[in-house]
């Protein structure tokens, strides 16, 4: 299990001539380790989170999931890597109002064909690893805001991806809310394996990535490993 960005560069156009949002990065992210992307606004992380995922192709530069290059792949071919192999985790959960969180992610399994009692079953026990064991029958608007962002990590889970993608989890949480969501986003990265990538404005939660990678103007400025 792995995720793995090699020499990516990816621009825009921008009036005459060409905008270089991401230029020649390249990063590696190991099952079972969680790596964070910082960097102040526009430096390139929501570009380079958006190739990782399979959404945006670059101009160059090659995105490898489980030793799978994507360079080539059709666009239904990408669809099904990203609906078995990567679970996005966006912003906001985005969450549906006549749903319970049980039900968020059992829709997740219905687009897979998955039988409903194996759905209901595999959303339950998502639910109980983000500690929402007894909010599993509540709808969007009857949680907090940690709560729904919860729920929005464990669909993320539903179809039992090799690579999580993450954006901004705790942009509209507070310190207490946002560090339990990052204690909970490493506590699964280890216990399941997957390779995570979390894109963060918020340094103060970054004790808890193995490795920080911190983008300037499109490249890399500086990667660091956590100390033990």
């Amino acid at each position: 299990m792995s995720i793995a960005l090699t020499d990516i560069t990816l621009t825009y156009p921008d009036g005459d001539g060409r905008l270089t949002a991401l230029d020649q990065v390249t990063l590696t992210v190991p099952g079972g380790t969680l790596t964070a992307v910082v960097g102040p606004s526009g430096s390139g992380k929501s570009s380079l989170l958006a190739v990782a995922a399979t959404l945006i192709t670059p101009d160059q530069g090659t995105v490898t999931v489980d030793g799978t290059p994507t360079t080539g792949l059709s666009r239904r071919e990408l669809t099904e890597l990203r609906r078995h192999r990567i679970g996005i985790v966006f912003q906001q959960p985005n969450l549906l109002p006549s749903l319970t969180a049980a039900e968020q992610l059992q829709v997740m399994a219905d687009l897979d064909g998955r039988s409903a009692r194996k759905a209901r079953d595999r959303a339950l026990e998502l639910l109980d690893a983000v500690g929402l064991t007894d909010q599993a029958n509540r709808r969007p608007h009857q949680l907090s805001g940690g709560q729904r962002q919860r729920v929005n990590i464990a669909r993320a889970l539903m179809n039992d991806p090799t690579v999580l993608l993450v954006d901004e989890p705790t942009s509209a949480l507070d310190h207490e809310r946002g560090a339990a969501v990052i204690d909970l986003l490493a506590t699964l990265t280890r216990t399941r394996g997957t390779a995570t990538l979390l894109v963060t404005h918020d340094r103060t939660h970054l004790g808890a990535a193995d490795e920080t990678v911190e983008v300037e103007d499109g490249r890399i400025a500086r990667h660091t490993s956590a100390t033990v």
